[in-house]
């Protein structure tokens, strides 16, 4: 039997899970508030998987493997800073903001839930944190669609912009049908798959008696945390990766949706377990495809995770694991999807355009906007040489530096003013934009760092010269008892 049937048989079957997913949800979605935020009635553990699932991507079983492929464990800093980051996000900020969210008219966006949190009757924090979610998701979705595009280009031999237009069409299908309940459903039931895959790949691999015979070969440099070419400004890069949770919305809205904040403890608990064993299957993945094409190099090394799969099972199990990288896929661009079709229908069609609009109208609105945002963002992957992680790094960064000071402040600090929150805003996106075109020196740090760093400095300044309203203040202290 030709391998590609049964693969295309596996995913078959796949397919017709999640769209089934998709349709039970759009049964269950009867207001914008389901839609967005699924009547902030998920249970712990979908939360808990649906935050991992749509946190690591395709960058956890094609862009980690791949790193780690070429430049041995030293790549693992990466897991260590995303690892510490998102155990302080659960721990710190995921109950104050499902609290304070609910708190401030139950505000189902970020840029809602600033522009309640300060009052401000001009809305301009909505407008900017508005905008700069949707150029910076631009590119995020758009990494997820080059993986997927790669994907069906490597296992099914398509064109590469076929394989784009049909992976896409398959995501874009059931976020527009389902919407939230569509979305966190179908990544608990992703996230399972990958992290089946990424402990059934290594282990298949490394059980192989040639594989354990080249272990020995392998350079010792590939096994090292720190090498020679370990530089403080590389660490320091790899490691500000955990800066990034504090920021993305995608991310944000789980902790805002699940049914009760009491539930975050056991979320935390499971989220963190799956992620820890999932990033350490990503490594040995990554080691594993050092060794067994140790004679034969690939030509693109985040295509590791596919052809070790092809590799060491038959053409059925093979096609299960391959459908893990879809799952992997799916699980985030769905997520940036419905958050930028939050934004477009909360944010800007209902607070500039229609007030008064009623809730199946928002949701169609919605519904448009993943179909905008899906096209704009198919339209910069269609370079075919575009790097998933070097994407996924850009988008990451800006979300970390221009939201994950905000969300930090808002949560901890009663000073913190409207202004200090627009300045925050603005210098972490810019400081990114800036200093990802600057190369060389200092230069060559991960541009989150800089700017996390300059917009705390900026939002704290801009707070202390103009400070908050006193209303604003009391609110914070009402917010603050309810904790």
């Amino acid at each position: 039997m030709n391998i590609e049937l049964p693969i295309l048989i596996t995913f078959f079957g796949y397919l017709i899970l999640m769209m089934g997913i998709g349709l039970w949800a759009y049964k269950a979605t009867d207001s914008v508030d389901d839609y967005i935020l699924g009547g902030r009635s998920m249970g712990p553990a979908v939360t808990a998987l649906s935050v991992g699932a749509s946190d690591m991507s395709g960058w956890l079983l094609l862009g980690l493997p791949g790193a780690v492929y070429l430049g041995g464990l030293g790549e693992a800093w990466i897991g260590i800073g995303l690892v510490f980051g998102a155990w302080l996000n659960w721990l710190f900020v995921a109950k104050r903001l499902r609290i304070y969210t609910q708190f401030t008219d139950n505000a189902l966006t970020l840029p809602d839930f600033f522009e309640k949190r300060f009052e401000d009757k001009q809305s301009v924090l909505k407008l900017v944190s508005a905008v700069t979610i949707l150029v910076f998701f631009t590119f995020y979705t758009s990494s997820g669609m080059v993986g997927g595009a790669i994907l069906f280009e490597k296992v099914f031999g398509l064109d590469y912009n076929l394989a784009l237009l049909i992976g896409s069409g398959i995501i874009v299908t059931y976020t527009f049908v389902g919407g939230f309940f569509a979305v966190s459903w179908t990544d608990f039931f992703q996230g399972c798959l990958m992290l089946i895959a990424l402990l059934i790949v290594p282990v298949a691999i490394f059980s192989q008696p040639e594989t354990q015979n080249g272990i020995h070969s392998l350079d010792p440099a590939m096994l090292s945390l720190l090498s020679d070419n370990t530089t403080v400004i590389g660490l320091a890069s790899l490691l500000a990766w955990g800066l990034g949770y504090f920021g993305q919305p995608h991310i944000l809205s789980r902790f805002m949706a699940i049914g009760s904040a009491d539930d975050l403890k056991v979320s935390r608990r499971i989220a963190m377990s799956w992620m820890i064993v999932a990033l350490f299957g990503a490594l040995a993945t990554g080691l594993a495809g050092t060794l067994y094409f140790a004679e034969q190099p690939l030509d693109n090394p985040e295509t590791v995770f596919i052809h070790l799969a092809h590799a060491a099972f038959n053409p059925w199990i093979g096609g299960l694991l391959i459908a893990a990288i879809l799952s992997a896929i799916m699980s985030t661009i769905d997520s940036q999807l419905l958050v930028c079709s939050s934004v477009i229908t909360e944010d800007f069609y209902k607070k500039w355009l229609r007030p008064e609009a009623s809730s199946k109208e928002l949701m169609m609105i919605g519904r448009i906007g993943v179909l905008t945002i899906a096209v704009i963002s198919g339209l910069i992957a269609l370079n075919p040489e575009s790097s998933v992680l070097s994407l996924v790094s850009y988008a990451w960064a800006g979300f970390g530096a221009a939201f994950g000071p905000v969300v930090i402040l808002s949560l901890f600090w009663r000073g913190y003013s409207r202004n200090g929150a627009v300045a925050t805003i603005v210098v972490g996106a810019i400081t990114v934009v800036l200093w990802k075109q600057s190369t060389g020196g200092i230069f060559d740090l991960y541009e989150i760092l800089p700017g996390f760093l300059f917009a705390t400095l900026a939002g704290t300044l801009v707070s202390l010269i103009s400070k908050p309203a006193s209303s604003t203040r009391e609110q914070f202290e009402q917010f603050s008892q309810k904790l």
